[in-house]
């Protein structure tokens, strides 16, 4: 096309077209709305949209408490959960919802996606997850891949996904950085980013790494290898962080002749951990491999905040559950590979009696968008082998235990007051697969809409190029 038709075909569009283009919308400028320093060099740009005041009446919700409350309205007012009870009166200007005979979640929560970084189409051009060019690569981070045009953000969106953790791929045995998004349409990785969320770090026991490095005849080639990798990189880390200290110290004392130590991206990550500051996910399916990976890091320090895939968690429910490390499953994956042939699909279930954290997950393009349905799975399991649980407790891995892991429940994951107002409303019970979204609200705004396609929009890819010439008689 040439680029003067180019030009005026987008002037044509107007103003809010081009906004849509673009993948953005006005109510979400593209301001600093966290601080700039050495320590967050990324820093968010999302700012919460102006929206109206939102009174959902008459529901049945599932708080993401572990309660289920039937026939109560929802208020919601400046992107936050204002009250929930019964006959509650809308502010002046409120939008309305009659919800009766409707179902109410939080948003929901996947802690584990490669959105963005494997993006729709699965093409090599397009495969930015794995740095697989050394076993450890601590210093990459999953944002400085994500592609915010990916139409996989939309279908999770229209499945009630609200937020996700996006990660590295699992070759290495250490991947880098994961950043926790929210899912809306944004030019930049940085618009979408939630605001303050921590770092999380991506690691990989078991078969992966072992494989990706042993067909290299490269150390690991063994899973005494991976451990032997690991804690060589956790012990630099610490000598890394000694150094580091000590130079704090020497300024604090007065000493300004002190010399900074040579900066390190890798070893810098790696000493935020044992700062306490980022959160490891540690991709890991057999129990024995968790119980080393648990001493590992008692050995260096460091706190481990889940097992991804985790098939035998169920072995170590109760060693999980006192080392308040979160179990990430699926409802029922299993046999894909040798270390996921001991899987049992009352695994989530068994977690849940042992009072440990449990979480479902995706790890994949399709099931990000019908996780209700994998939550359905797993407390079918549940009520099989006896448990006597309910549905409203079973919603909790899908919201409040998903928002713990990621350092997120004081904001997400819950309708309680005070928290932001990331909302679903369901055509019926989300239990039931014949459940869909009907409409989805971020911080407050209306996000997607199942009978008004026209809200959520589409990416530019999808779009496509524009020429008024073409398919003219």
């Amino acid at each position: 096309m040439p680029v003067n038709k180019h030009i005026s075909t987008l002037a044509a569009l107007g103003a809010s077209a081009l906004l849509t283009l673009a993948g953005c919308s006005s109510d979400q400028p593209e301001e600093q709305t966290e601080a700039w320093s050495p320590e967050n060099p990324f820093p968010s740009t999302y700012q919460v949209p102006d929206s109206p005041p939102l009174l959902v009446r008459s529901a049945s919700v599932y708080s993401g408490t572990g309660e289920q409350l039937e026939g109560v309205d929802v208020l919601v007012q400046d992107g936050k959960f204002v009250a929930i009870g019964e006959d509650l009166d809308p502010p002046r200007g409120a939008t309305v919802i009659d919800a009766e005979g409707k179902w109410l979640t939080p948003g929901l929560i996947d802690v584990h996606s490669h959105m963005g970084v494997y993006p729709s189409p699965a093409t090599d051009n397009h495969a930015d997850g794995n740095e697989m060019t050394a076993p450890v690569t601590a210093q990459v981070w999953a944002e400085h891949s994500i592609w915010p045009q990916d139409p996989q953000w939309e279908k999770a969106l229209a499945g009630g996904v609200t937020t996700a953790l996006i990660l590295p791929g699992s070759g290495n045995l250490i991947g880098g950085r994961g950043v926790t998004v929210k899912n809306i349409r944004s030019t930049t990785v940085q618009g979408m980013k939630f605001p303050g969320a921590p770092y999380a770090l991506k690691m990989a026991c078991g078969e992966n790494p072992k494989r990706v490095y042993g067909e290299r005849n490269q150390l690991p080639s063994t899973r005494m290898g991976n451990m032997a990798a690991f804690r060589q990189a956790w012990a630099e880390a610490a000598e890394y962080k000694i150094e580091w200290d000590t130079y704090h110290a020497a300024l604090e004392s007065g000493d300004n002749s002190a010399e900074a130590p040579e900066r390190d991206l890798k070893l810098d990550t790696l000493m935020e951990v044992l700062n306490g500051n980022i959160r490891i996910h540690n991709h890991c399916y057999r129990a024995d491999e968790m119980a080393q990976m648990m001493d590992m890091a008692r050995e260096f320090d460091y706190k481990i905040t889940a097992f991804h895939h985790a098939i035998e968690a169920y072995k170590l429910a109760p060693q999980l559950a006192d080392a308040d490390i979160c179990a990430v499953v699926w409802a029922d994956w299993w046999g894909f590979k040798q270390e996921a042939f001991d899987m049992v699909r009352e695994n989530l279930a068994l977690l849940e009696k042992a009072g440990a954290c449990a979480i479902i997950h995706s790890d994949d393009a399709f099931q990000v968008q019908r996780l209700n349905q994998e939550v359905a799975k797993a407390y079918s399991a549940a009520r099989r082998m006896g448990m006597d649980m309910t549905r409203g407790e079973a919603m909790r891995w899908l919201t409040l235990n998903a928002a713990t892991s990621l350092g997120l429940a004081d904001q997400i994951g819950s309708i309680e007051a005070g928290k932001n107002a990331d909302l679903v409303l369901w055509t019926e019970d989300p239990f039931s697969v014949y459940a869909l979204a009907e409409k989805v609200w971020i911080d407050g705004a209306l996000t997607y809409d199942l009978n008004n396609p026209s809200v959520a929009g589409t990416s530019d890819f999808n779009i496509g190029i524009i020429n008024p010439e073409e398919n003219r008689p």
